[in-house]
């Protein structure tokens, strides 16, 4: 007996058929059996589950006399599956990769619930993909089994049927079967919730759940979207049967209402001209199956009213939501006015030689080159006042409490910035005031560039998705100095942003704790023993994807291959934190312990301190990392595709920081037989820092507050490079502004030749 039968129904899915069954049958977990029901499909479904059939033996096919419908289609499949589980998949649906895994540890976990529900993603047919269910409802179910009157927001997940696995025998002794027509899955999901003794969840996105734009299941527009009401009776029919869930009425009838308005609210779901009469029918349901004594407010209220009652209220919506949009706009307009205004009075006035105004990654807090330059600021010129932009009052409160900040965009950020002698941020600032004798505006960049930039991403249009390249360039004219950590970045970023800045050899001020290489505190607050090889993986995103995400490794599974007496700690790209990168496949192996998620850390040098070895595949950081002198691996595994979509300025795969891997399988090979730390690995890291971290001494923050800040020569020390691989001290090119002194200046011209920097 298998451990899950997959059923799969088909109808006029040719074209997504063999991505559906390559996904179930590729997966890690292969104690599976797949049912396919060919729902007497005219196109080729049924010669295409033949092929799988005869190809794999876990594959049985169906072939039904007739057209059934998607929900006797299912019950096809059900009254032939033996396996523990049941699993409902679309023939347009796919599995993402290691979920039957994740599903089947977490049901040993959890001794084999009733019903299992997990994460999905909506793929939409032009391109992007929303995570479906809100992130709070799996994640607050907590580690043990529950039931609908336990934990009420499980109800939450959307009625999909492919985003839960039912136990069979569960399914078996209540007799539940699919209806007829195309809201089928509402009297299965409800009553299958309700009726489970015993539910748990799993906090993994395990299927992409196709929206197609003609031919799904679910129709866009038509009379078929009437079913629902049908359904609906149903499910009612269901409580009636069964007294002890009665209880459950009041819900059910306003969620039965909410579903409905929602259907009309849509302008693509229903005919103008039936919207009327779908009104009219969900009312009389709604007044019908209403439980005596039930309250009715909020927006169901409406469905107790007539269809011209419903109509003007929506008309005052739109009219209500047009004449507050119209307002805010008004608003904003005004309060920019003012706010100018206020600047422009401030910008008559003398800057203040003694105020620095300091913003980082998009005003998220202290972090980064300008948190590394504020704090030397500190020590070594107390008498310079500091003043972060933050972006919100959450992260405001943040912040240490003797450290002053201002909020973005707002009155007093605007006065600051108007009279500050000096502005640091690392990342374009287009607030910042144009540049006015006196004041400074030094801008340290977030990372060593490996992928184009600025300019240069005008060649690549995928790239360039969502960035305005006119309006980057106009930032960077403001600019007065550049930050780099090599000549390397001194000739990128000169390229990428053709504009009048000054180029200051000082190092990365963010990169000072990795030079002088301090232990940190990550280790001993996430419990991780001492005696523990912590192996990091960052990966960064892929401009190739509308997501940006592409699963490149199982870390589950990379995390057993390390083996005991290893932890692995991985860190996502900050633009994938919030998608569904994590969902896919890190949440659940961190929510059980198998790895370490850090992608929230906001410190970054901690993460890296605490790491033995990083792997990552073209992400800035093994620049960063590449100063504590520690192993690095790359994946490599589509370089071809990630350099053809970003553009790239070096070839990372022939000057690599380390030993580089072009498949899962070397990857696993180089940790298993010790190469990752071996002769070959370290002569190529001492090349790799040679070439790209010449300026990095651990003084970078000191010399910005010194040269930049205070005008003062800097000592010159040892030479770039030397024999420990660490840079001496750099000389600084810096720009005479705001009365710095004036040094040998290296100067970004419009003029400069696009090189190849390879």
């Amino acid at each position: 007996m298998p451990r899950f039968s997959v059923i799969v129904p088909c109808h006029r899915v040719q074209a997504y058929l063999p991505e559906c069954l390559d996904s179930v049958l590729a997966q890690s977990y292969r104690d599976i059996e797949v049912i396919a029901v060919d729902d007497r499909s005219p196109d080729g479904c049924g010669a295409i589950l033949d092929e799988y059939a005869a190809r794999d033996p876990r594959v049985r096919v169906l072939h039904l006399p007739e057209n059934v419908g998607l929900g006797r289609a299912r019950n096809a499949g059900l009254a032939h599956a033996g396996g523990d589980h049941l699993l409902f998949l679309d023939g347009d649906d796919t599995l993402t990769p290691g979920a039957l895994r994740a599903v089947a540890d977490r049901l040993a976990e959890t001794g084999d619930p009733d019903v299992l529900g997990y994460d999905h993603v909506r793929t939409h047919g032009w391109g992007g993909t929303r995570r479906d269910a809100p992130a709070e409802v799996l994640a607050g179910a907590g580690p043990d089994t529950f039931t609908a009157a336990g934990y009420p927001r499980i109800l939450d997940l959307p009625m999909v049927v492919g985003n839960k696995v039912y136990r069979r025998e569960f399914v078996a002794a209540e007799g539940f079967e699919f209806p007829p027509g195309c809201h089928e899955d509402i009297p299965w999901t409800f009553p299958v919730m309700l009726s489970a003794r015993r539910i748990a969840a799993l906090d993994r996105i395990c299927l992409n759940h196709r929206q197609r734009r003609q031919g799904g299941p679910l129709p866009a527009t038509g009379r078929e979207h009437f079913d629902v009401h049908g359904q609906y009776e149903r499910v009612f029919a269901f409580l009636d049967a069964r007294p002890r869930l009665a209880h459950w009425r009041p819900y059910l009838h306003r969620k039965m209402g909410e579903h409905c308005l929602g259907i009309l609210a849509e302008p693509d779901r229903l005919p103008p001209a039936d919207r009327p009469e779908f009104f009219r029918r969900t009312a009389e349901l709604f007044r019908r199956l209403k439980p005596r004594g039930a309250r009715v407010d909020g927006e169901v209220a409406v469905l107790e009213g007539t269809w011209a009652a419903y109509r003007l209220r929506r008309q005052a919506a739109r009219a209500g939501h047009g004449a507050a949009r119209l307002a805010e706009s008004a608003r904003q307009a005004a309060a920019g006015r003012a706010r100018t205004g206020w600047a422009c009075l401030h910008a008559r006035r003398s800057p203040d030689p003694h105020l620095v105004v300091y913003s980082a990654s998009g005003h998220r807090g202290l972090l980064g080159d300008p948190a590394a330059v504020y704090h030397a600021a500190r020590r070594i010129a107390p008498q310079l006042r500091g003043v972060w932009v933050v972006r919100d009052a959450g992260t405001a409160a943040l912040l240490p409490p003797d450290v002053e900040r201002v909020l973005a965009g707002t009155r007093r950020c605007a006065e600051v910035m108007a009279r500050a002698a000096f502005l640091v941020n690392d990342v374009p600032w287009p607030a910042a005031p144009a540049g006015r004798p006196g004041s400074v505006y030094i801008h340290t960049h977030q990372g060593t560039p490996l992928k184009y930039l600025g300019a240069d991403l005008l060649d690549k249009p995928g790239a360039r998705l969502g960035v305005d390249v006119p309006r980057l360039l106009r930032s960077a004219d403001r600019w007065d100095h550049s930050l780099v950590a090599g000549r390397h970045s001194e000739l990128v970023y000169e390229r990428a942003y053709p504009c009048r800045f000054a180029s200051a050899r000082t190092g990365s001020p963010r990169n000072d704790v990795l030079v002088a290489g301090g232990p940190g505190d990550f280790r001993r607050r996430h419990g991780i023993p001492d005696d523990h090889t912590v192996v990091l993986y960052a990966p960064t995103r892929r401009d190739y994807r509308g997501d940006g995400h592409v699963d490149r490794i199982d870390v589950a599974r990379f995390a057993a291959d390390l083996g005991e007496g290893h932890t692995l700690v991985v860190r996502l790209h900050p633009s994938l934190a919030a998608g569904p990168a994590r969902g896919m496949g890190l949440t659940e192996p961190a929510r059980r312990g198998v790895v370490l998620d850090a992608t929230d850390e906001p410190h970054l040098p901690d993460v890296l301190l605490a790491a033995d070895a990083l792997v990552t595949d073209y992400s800035s950081v093994m620049f960063d990392y590449a100063n504590l002198d520690r192993p690095i691996a790359l994946l490599a595994d589509d370089w071809p595709a990630f350099r053809a979509s970003r553009g790239a300025y070096i070839d990372i795969t022939a000057e690599p920081p380390g030993h580089v891997a072009y498949s899962y399988r070397e990857l696993a090979r180089l940790f298993a037989s010790g190469r990752w730390r071996d002769e070959e690995s370290a002569r190529l890291r001492a090349a790799f820092r040679s070439r790209y971290c010449e300026f990095e001494d651990g003084r970078a923050a000191e010399r910005v507050v010194r040269t930049l800040l205070l005008g003062e020569p800097m000592p010159a020390g040892p030479a770039a490079g030397s024999a420990d691989g660490r840079a001496g001290r750099a000389g600084v090119g810096v720009r005479a502004a705001g009365g710095a002194a004036a040094y040998s200046t290296t100067r970004s011209t419009s003029m400069l030749p696009r090189v190849a920097l390879e």
